[in-house]
């Protein structure tokens, strides 16, 4: 009989905490579009205490989020400055295009970071032949694992300013990177103008995400949230999970990091892997097996791990992505490397 199914896939497949599930069922909620939602109130008000802004949103996903915040900021037909590896170019379907209706330049940024003289190069101003650029956007947790420092965000931060620009972080890993970085997320948070995270990615929370910034921006933020269709009614049920995800779920991430770290050298022991176990600052572990990009070899791969109840994704290009979560403790990170060295086998 397969033992119990370990998903490694993403930290988004966390499962609500018994804890959650009971505040969900109890939860105090009205309509939150009217505003008088008490549980999604009490959680805007939180979170946007817990990353030193004044005002956050409740929005149902991070792409929801970080699309949000570009239809706030930007004007239709401006231009934007971003990494080229970053969530909001490989993983949220071109919706810059499509909701804000904006161009999206992007800038080679190795491990996240992004570099203020290449900002420089790219930054328009008004002309007759190009679109004006209308805002800055980092990431951090950068989504490929990596923490950017606080002071290559100051970097950035002082590029825009200079040239009176916003800067929005996709900060959907915020309590990953004050983990990993041993700050308070305010820290972070406050080298941004506008910023959101996720509930739901590594948190338990089962849905949802905010963004915080001024309370004009938020004001404005929640009337395009209406135009995106983000108006929740009873929303509270959810956000009674999102409140536990930051009181408590934060506590947990050192120990996925950790444990993310463990995996990491129990790979590096695998003959034939090649992964930077000097690289693994968060939860994500990416490392890559040639042979690999041969689809029916990826596959028995696939079917090898499936059978001892590991569950990852596909590697794309020979490259596999694990992720710890609350969910994945000691022993089923030992399961893991017993799999893989099954698996990779050469």
């Amino acid at each position: 009989m397969m033992n119990k199914i370990i998903d490694i896939r993403s930290d988004t497949v966390t499962k609500p905490t018994p804890a959650m599930r009971k505040a969900m069922a109890e939860a105090e909620v009205g309509d939150d579009v009217y505003g008088d939602d008490p549980t999604v109130n009490k959680l805007e008000e939180l979170g946007a205490s817990m990353v030193g802004k004044e005002a956050s949103v409740f929005v149902p996903s991070g792409t929801f989020g970080n699309q949000l915040s570009l239809f706030t900021w930007c004007r239709r037909g401006t231009e934007i400055l971003l990494g080229d590896e970053c969530h909001i170019i490989q993983h949220e379907a071109g919706a810059a295009s499509v909701i804000a209706g904006v161009q999206t330049r992007t800038i080679s940024a190795p491990d996240g970071v992004l570099s203020p003289e290449k900002l420089e190069e790219r930054i328009r101003k008004p002309d007759i032949h190009a679109p004006v650029t209308s805002l800055i956007c980092m990431e951090n947790a950068h989504s490929l694992g990596r923490v950017v420092s606080l002071s290559d965000m100051d970097n950035v931060y002082k590029t825009a300013k200079k040239n009176n620009l916003p800067v929005h972080l996709d900060g959907a890993r915020i309590f990953n990177a004050a983990a990993a970085l041993g700050v308070d997320a305010k820290e972070i948070a406050k080298r941004a103008d506008s910023v959101m995270f996720c509930l739901s990615k590594g948190l338990c929370a089962p849905v949802g995400s905010l963004l915080a910034g001024t309370k004009e921006f938020v004001h404005e933020a929640r009337f395009k949230r209406k135009i995106m269709g983000g108006g929740m009614r009873q929303a509270g049920i959810l956000a009674a999970a999102g409140i536990l995800a930051l009181t408590e779920q934060t506590k947990y991430l050192q120990e996925d990091h950790r444990r993310a770290k463990r995996l990491a050298q129990g790979l590096s022991q695998i003959p034939g892997l090649v992964i930077k176990k000097d690289e693994v600052d968060i939860n994500l572990v990416f490392f890559t097996w040639p042979p690999a990009k041969d689809e029916k070899i990826a596959k028995r791969t696939m079917e090898i791990l499936e059978k001892h109840g590991v569950i990852t994704n596909a590697p794309e290009n020979g490259v596999f992505r694990y992720a710890t979560h609350f969910w994945t403790g000691d022993a089923e990170i030992e399961t893991i490397l017993a799999a893989s060295a099954e698996a990779f086998k050469g």
